[in-house]
This record gives structure tokens, sequence and C-alpha cells, in this order.
């Protein structure tokens, strides 16, 4: 697969992107090289190796899930920079 002009003005378009015309030949032959390596990891040889999420095999650390008292929004709230009743204060975003 490759790249043109047209493909490269549609990709920025699409990622909300400003190329210049001037730049397009050279992100159109950045993205075919990009393109090239990924074709080359078709050539790797995978059959039998598991599918893998780390190098090194691990298990996830759990702790229990256990009801705490939660009861001190005194000491959660001290640092905010405004707090009112115990309760976060922050701008309004949304008019």
């Amino acid at each position: 697969m490759s790249v043109d002009s047209a493909t490269v003005r549609r990709v920025a378009r699409l990622a909300r992107l400003k190329v210049d015309d001037k730049d397009v030949p050279r992100l159109e032959g950045e993205l075919n090289a990009i393109l090239a390596f990924v074709e080359q990891l078709n050539e790797v040889n995978v059959e039998g190796v598991a599918p893998l999420t780390s190098v090194v095999e691990q298990a996830m650390k759990m702790r229990d899930d256990v009801v705490t008292d939660g009861n001190y929004p005194k000491d959660v709230t001290r640092n905010a920079p405004a707090s009112e009743d115990d309760f976060f204060m922050v701008p309004k975003v949304v008019e």
C-alpha cells in the first residue's frame, strides 16, 4: 500500500491538522516509510507464539475490597484550592 498526496491531505483533514502544500511531499514519504516498516512485520513468523501483554510474566497485584469508614471529609478537602461544606468548589465551565 502506498500513500499519495490526496491521502496525506485526507488524513490531515481527518486529524484536524493544517498541512501546507509544501509539506505534503515530505509527509507522503514519511507515511510510506512507516507503512513499509509495518509491512515488514508481516514477514515475521509468529506461529506458536502466545499473545503477550508484557515480556515478563506478572500477576496483577490486587488488594482486598473492604469498606472503610471514609468519614473524614475535612482531611480530604484540606488541600483543595476552594471548598465549601466539605465539597470541592470548581469554576463554572458550562454556561
